[in-house]
């Protein structure tokens, strides 16, 4: 399912990061470039839309565990939750 608003004041968020991005959350501590696949850019770079009126981020959702895991396998941490199966 896709999320997009009917709003107007969209406004499209981008930054370079290199090899610093991070993610923390239930079971998961990422650090490395940031994932594919989560609506929040790629590679280097996060890029997003982020509507100012109702807060949402735009993009394909839900994201599923599995989905996640994928997104975060090649992470550059050395003691890192996401990676216990590999």
């Amino acid at each position: 399912m896709s999320t997009f608003c009917l709003h107007k004041r969209v406004i499209r968020i981008s930054g370079k990061t290199c090899d610093c991005f991070n993610i923390t959350g239930e079971n998961i501590d990422y650090n490395g470039y940031v994932p594919e696949g989560l609506n929040l850019g790629g590679g280097d770079y996060i890029e997003f839309s982020y509507c100012l009126d109702c807060g949402k981020i735009m993009g394909q959702f839900p994201i599923t565990e599995e989905d996640l895991k994928d997104a975060v396998k090649d992470c550059n941490c050395d003691e890192c939750d996401c990676c216990e199966d590999e």
